[in-house]
């Protein structure tokens, strides 16, 4: 993936260093409690507010970025930029006029529209404020945790909270609301999230060519979809759990990943199906 050289966005607010001390999920309790929620599929907030309230407290100045830190802030940077440019001309081309997300980079915690929230937790998207939120260091939690390497794999997870952006610009949460309530909200939930894996493909379709991509950067960004499926992470339990799965499984998100990437085909007919077929005909 050659991406240095390219366009930077300016909706990058950068509040690393600002979050409370013994909170950065580069710490080892962050990291343990992080992985042990995403392979037991819970939410890992409840812990790591036991975890806040025990440790340290107050602000603290923002720490010295090494040069490693203020390369991966650029290459953030970059990705959203790119996203800017694929949705822009995407919904120009429906009719509309494509509205990009800020996204917030943080260390330890941060506060959203969506409430306050921790590095544990990992990037996400807040559509109370059209934000997408990550610590960087969840870049090494891929690397030497989830065995996701790789820059694309990378870029890929910046893409997917984007891809949640577009969903809500688009009136997708409007129908996983209609479907939690048929069906319950953990499927409402893989719905929406293997659509978001779709669009994150469907960005990389449109970037192959600005940003040189090749099929190794394609397997990082497969391997990493297949590594964060909700089945692959409670096997390393010891127990799967069909029904608390929120995000899909392996098969499933790469699936959506893979199909949005060879066809970029954005059309509401193309995004529909996620939400139109049955649950159990979704890809697995």
């Amino acid at each position: 993936m050659e991406w240095e050289g390219e366009r930077e966005s300016s909706n990058v607010e950068d509040r690393r260093g600002m979050g409370r001390a013994g909170m950065a999920i580069g710490g080892g309790g962050g990291i343990i409690v992080l992985i042990l929620a995403l392979i037991l599929g819970i939410d890992p907030r409840p812990l790591m507010q036991r975890q806040q309230q025990a440790g340290p407290q107050g602000n603290h100045p923002p720490a010295a970025q090494s040069p490693e830190e203020k390369r991966q802030a650029k290459f953030v940077s970059v990705v959203l930029a790119s996203t800017e440019d694929v949705w822009s001309e995407a919904f120009q081309k429906l009719g509309r006029r494509y509205e990009p997300p800020k996204l917030v980079m943080f260390s330890g915690e941060v506060q959203s529209a969506c409430g306050n929230a921790d590095a544990a937790v990992g990037p996400f998207y807040c559509p109370g404020d059209h934000q997408v939120y990550i610590d960087l260091s969840f870049f090494n939690i891929m690397d030497k945790k989830l065995g996701a390497p790789g820059e694309f794999a990378r870029a890929y997870v910046i893409a997917h909270e984007v891809g949640h952006h577009v969903q809500t610009l688009s009136g997708y949460d409007r129908l996983r609301r209609e479907k939690a309530s048929g069906e319950g909200d953990n499927r409402a939930s893989v719905r929406l999230e293997l659509q978001a894996d779709y669009l994150a493909g469907v960005w990389g379709h449109y970037s192959k060519e600005k940003f040189k991509l090749d099929q190794r950067d394609l397997q990082t960004a497969i391997n990493a979809a297949h590594q964060i499926g909700d089945d692959e992470l409670q096997k390393r339990a010891g127990q799967v759990r069909p029904d608390s799965f929120t995000h899909g499984t392996a098969a499933q998100r790469m699936k959506a990943f893979q199909s949005g990437y060879d066809s970029g085909d954005y059309s509401k007919e193309a995004l529909d199906y996620f939400f139109r077929v049955p649950y159990e005909q979704l890809e697995r």
